[in-house]
């Protein structure tokens, strides 16, 4: 099977800042997976940026609202011939799931890590340029260096914290992603543009290409509009370039 690559340009902020927090999260599980000195050190900071980035918004919200949305729309569509009940089932259950806590007014996600010593020490000098250097943090040094303790389990329990959150994200991306229907599609000359039906609300569009191809898209849009043009980078030492070609490709207009 040829290799495909998808690239993805969210409509709205709500989407934007659930890729934004998929990229964070797979981030430091990359780290957390494959554990040696510099990636548990990657993956604190990874952890690290994660809370940063929870702590500018109201990601409970936004993610309660998404979900509920979510969970009026598939049970609407219980008695829809056709439809698998079975998975239509499990999908609600584990939206209910995720609701039930992100609903409880206790829960405050990274509340734990904020105030835990170890990692603010880390965090008080992670955004100086080598501020994480082992004198200056002669604690961090003897953990990442220590044979007596786990480091993988434990970034996988400092991750606990935040992981609904994670859970959340995924299972509304998935169920975005999948809303679509594919269409193949042609740029002439590198250049493709679709108004949005009035009575359609796309949140995302996905352009899939196969890994070989020449050209990259970039995208751009709005509640009306997206425009993709496709672009050149014969070398990294100069400015990509529209390509004058015709490119095809596979289009999915995400909208659920």
């Amino acid at each position: 099977m040829a290799l495909i690559i998808t690239y993805e340009q969210p409509l709205n902020e709500r989407m934007r800042t659930f890729l934004r927090v998929e990229f964070l999260f797979e981030q430091l599980n990359h780290y957390i997976d494959d554990p040696n000195e510099w990636n548990n050190r990657n993956a604190v900071a990874a952890l690290i940026e994660v809370l940063d980035f929870l702590s500018r918004l109201d990601i409970k919200t936004e993610l309660i609202k998404e979900l509920e949305r979510h969970s009026t729309i598939i049970s609407s569509l219980e008695n829809t011939p056709g439809v698998d009940v079975q998975r239509l089932t499990v999908i609600i259950a584990e939206i209910g799931n995720c609701l039930k806590t992100l609903r409880n007014g206790n829960f405050q996600p990274g509340q734990a890590l904020r105030q835990n010593e170890f990692i603010t020490s880390i965090k008080q000098r992670n955004s100086i340029p080598g501020g994480t250097c082992n004198f200056d943090l002669p604690g961090y040094y003897f953990w990442l260096k220590s044979q007596n303790v786990d480091k993988s389990l434990q970034l996988k329990a400092w991750q606990m914290d935040i992981n609904i959150i994670n859970r959340a994200v995924k299972l509304v991306l998935e169920l975005v992603r999948n809303s679509s229907n594919p269409v193949i599609e042609t740029a002439t000359r590198g250049f493709y543009q679709k108004s949005i039906e009035s009575d359609m609300t796309c949140q995302l569009i996905r352009v899939k290409l196969p890994a070989e191809s020449l050209y990259y898209p970039e995208i751009s849009g709005g509640k009306h509009r997206f425009t993709i043009r496709f672009m050149e980078q014969p070398s990294m030492n100069q400015r990509p370039n529209q390509t004058v070609n015709d490119v095809e490709f596979e289009l999915h207009c995400c909208n659920l």
